[in-house]
């Protein structure tokens, strides 16, 4: 098994097909706990933002598609780091390996990892989906993230969108961020909340 590293400069061809760039005003997301009765709303105000495009499901290839190279790229960096109203020190380069697309945020309180898993099916997106679930818990559901997410008993998210599952793995921060005041909820919920907010309109 080979791991390969990866350009993150977003729009950079670094893999085969194109990708092209929309103009993205990240609005109100309302993440709603099923369990509590609760609303979180996370409002991200990022302006005018460059996101990925795909025509619809893409079965997992050679390369990690746009969508996956997008969320390490540079402008997801800026727009995470708005977001959480803390500066990253640095985003690892990413790796592609099993069709699992990796990087991690490193922050002064910790690393945020973020990884997107790319699938062929919409089984297989379900199956894996759901065994997250069980291996990592599914505390609480999440609503108006993607097609589906739940937080984790680690307070990690997982987050599925057409053939792809998003993890914003948040158990190596040492400190605790404290999230822009505009915004509610943990800083993984918010990071996937900007990360979905880029994807929504694919």
């Amino acid at each position: 098994m080979t791991s390969t590293s990866l350009d993150r400069s977003f729009g950079r061809p670094v893999l085969s097909g194109s990708t092209r760039r929309c103009a993205t005003t990240v609005g109100s997301f309302r993440v709603v706990s099923r369990h509590l009765g609760r609303v979180i709303g996370l409002v991200v105000a990022v302006g005018a933002s460059a996101c990925a495009a795909a025509a619809g499901p893409q079965p997992a290839g050679a390369n990690p598609s746009p969508l996956s190279v997008e969320v390490c790229s540079v402008k997801a960096e800026t727009q995470v780091d708005e977001a959480l109203g803390e500066s990253t020190i640095k985003v690892t380069t990413p790796t592609w390996v099993d069709d699992l697309y990796t990087c991690d945020y490193q922050f002064p309180q910790g690393t945020i990892i973020l990884s997107v898993k790319e699938l062929s099916s919409a089984a297989e997106t379900t199956a894996y989906f759901n065994q997250l679930g069980v291996n990592l818990g599914n505390k609480q559901t999440l609503f108006g993230l993607g097609q589906g997410g739940f937080l984790t008993d680690n307070g990690s998210v997982v987050v599925r969108k057409d053939w792809k599952v998003l993890l914003v793995d948040s158990t190596a921060l040492k400190a605790p961020i404290a999230t822009n005041h505009s915004l509610s909820g943990t800083p993984a919920e918010t990071v996937a909340s900007v990360i979905m907010a880029c994807w929504a309109g694919d």
